[in-house]
């Protein structure tokens, strides 16, 4: 069993003297935690289930009703939200080994930006933003593994994870509460760069389908376009004709989950390595070597570019993120190809 209720730079209560003097393993402990100015707000049941990492939400649960945690020395229920200075009363935890087992291993990316308000990283394709359906761990875990001194550190925003790109995350509640209401107010940019196939005619056009979430019989999370669904807006930009694909800039008017995949594939134009709602036949080919053309084993999808309002400064931050090296070769590989293909 492992004790996952130790926080460093935390003031455990005074335990009673052990009946024995021979050694033993260490045994879970009472701690006392105060909160602090970044901390608070949080409502108890999420910070209990951040800081108790592999800790069952069922016993999260069953310690907060039992009255075993404690604010002030008084008992709360589980919607209670952290106050700067509160003291927080956690129980022993204990686990079992094996459940404790899978811990994220401590990695850092690609650095756009860094200050003490906020961490925005270029994250590569394939890598989940973080933990859950099947994934053990993904980039906010092993962020929070690599900087183990970090108060606070949230995701203000998701990515695929296929897709690549700009992600940003809040190392100060503040900064997360003023980025989400920029996104909900419709104030940050948010611009990506992908490659379809097809004939794209126009230099610049809107697609507005509404969507709707909904999960298939193995519980997979999709989306699809239908009559009642959220609003949602994008709005494509032309930026290279190859002869068999386009390079589009999508500008996100609205934030729904798949809303660039699944606008595309609707209007009839598959995003070149989109397993969820692209062109099967043709991602498989792609996977291959063809003449000039290299091979392409991922989606063409990347956050290339985002604006907002700095949440301390009040200035305007642009971050730009290039294509990545495979997504570059594979580009130029079209050229190559569209090259042989003029000159035959």
């Amino acid at each position: 069993m492992k004790d996952l209720a130790r926080f460093s730079g935390k003031t455990p209560e005074k335990p009673e003297s052990p009946a024995s003097t021979q050694s033993a393993p260490a045994s879970p402990q009472v701690q006392l935690l105060t909160i602090s100015e970044e901390e608070a707000g949080q409502r108890i049941d999420n910070f209990l289930l951040r800081v108790c990492k592999g800790v069952p939400k069922s016993h999260i649960y069953r310690v907060l009703r039992s009255g075993e945690v404690r604010v002030n020395k008084g008992r709360i229920d589980q919607t209670y939200r952290l106050q700067d200075g509160d003291i927080l009363r956690v129980p022993p935890i204990r686990i079992a080994e094996k459940a404790s087992a899978a811990v994220a291993p401590g990695a850092e990316f690609k650095i756009l930006l860094e200050d003490n308000h906020l961490l925005i990283i270029d994250k590569p394709a394939g890598v989940a933003v973080h933990g859950g359906s099947g994934v053990s761990y993904g980039v906010i875990e092993q962020l929070r593994a690599s900087r183990p001194d970090a108060k606070f550190l949230e995701l203000v925003h998701r990515l695929d994870r296929d897709t690549s790109g700009i992600l940003l995350l809040a190392k100060k509640r503040s900064a997360l509460t003023n980025l989400h209401e920029q996104i909900r107010d419709g104030l940050t940019d948010k611009r990506y760069l992908t490659l379809v196939h097809g004939d794209w005619k126009n230099a610049r056009q809107h697609i507005k389908l509404p969507l709707h979430k909904y999960s298939t019989a193995d519980g997979e999370r999709r989306v699809r376009v239908q009559d009642d669904g959220q609003a949602s807006h994008t709005v494509f930009s032309l930026i290279r004709r190859y002869s068999e694909f386009a390079l589009l800039e999508a500008e996100l008017k609205t934030g729904r989950t798949h809303q660039i995949r699944v606008h595309l594939s609707a209007s009839g134009f598959a995003i070149v390595g989109d397993d969820k709602y692209g062109d099967f036949t043709l991602n498989k080919a792609l996977q291959k070597a063809n003449g000039e053309r290299v091979a392409f084993k991922r989606m063409f999808l990347h956050a290339h570019q985002i604006s907002f309002t700095h949440p301390d400064s009040g200035k305007t931050v642009t971050l730009k993120a290039g294509l990545p090296p495979e997504c570059q070769r594979f580009l130029k590989s079209l050229d190559a190809s569209d090259a042989g293909t003029e000159n035959a």
